[in-house]
């Protein structure tokens, strides 16, 4: 398995990582009217800019885009984390996080935020992450405000 960062062309792959990983993990958390909204197969154009813009890893493995998440530079955010289902449990979105911190520290900020959807809240308090408290989190996407907890960490 190899770490790098993403590119651009590789936005099509990353939308479908991250739409497996969203029905996979967060069908407990909200409604599957909901999640289809959320993850419609078309990928928006400002996947591929974000993609471009910010430092956005990938764990590849065998050719397959495993695992991704990125830092948010305009919000000081982690962003995206998503582990395709059968690659779940092998810690790579440890390994995403850790790059993400990383990248944080070297470019000087001192503390990140994210909003967790609550199936992954738990694994953000494992990764040092603090709970500020629940929110809604409104996805123009989803057509529906979505529960999720707010964190940080001190870097």
């Amino acid at each position: 398995m190899h770490l790098r960062k993403a590119q651009p062309h590789e936005a099509e792959a990353l939308w479908h990582l991250r739409n497996q990983a969203i029905r996979h993990g967060c069908h407990t958390c909200y409604a599957p009217e909901v999640i289809a909204r959320w993850t419609p197969d078309v990928m928006p154009e400002k996947a591929r800019e974000m993609i471009a813009g910010n430092p956005f890893f990938v764990i590849e493995d065998e050719g397959i885009l495993a695992a991704s998440g990125f830092l948010d530079l305009q919000n000081a955010s982690v962003e995206a984390v998503f582990t395709l289902p059968a690659f779940g449990g092998k810690g790579l979105a440890t390994q995403i996080i850790h790059a993400i911190k990383q990248e944080a520290r070297a470019r000087g900020m001192t503390r990140l935020t994210l909003s967790a959807t609550p199936n992954a809240a738990t694994f953000y308090l494992r990764q040092g992450f603090v709970s500020l408290g629940e929110s809604l989190y409104p996805s123009p996407l989803a057509g529906a405000d979505l529960q999720c907890v707010d964190m940080e960490i001190a870097l």
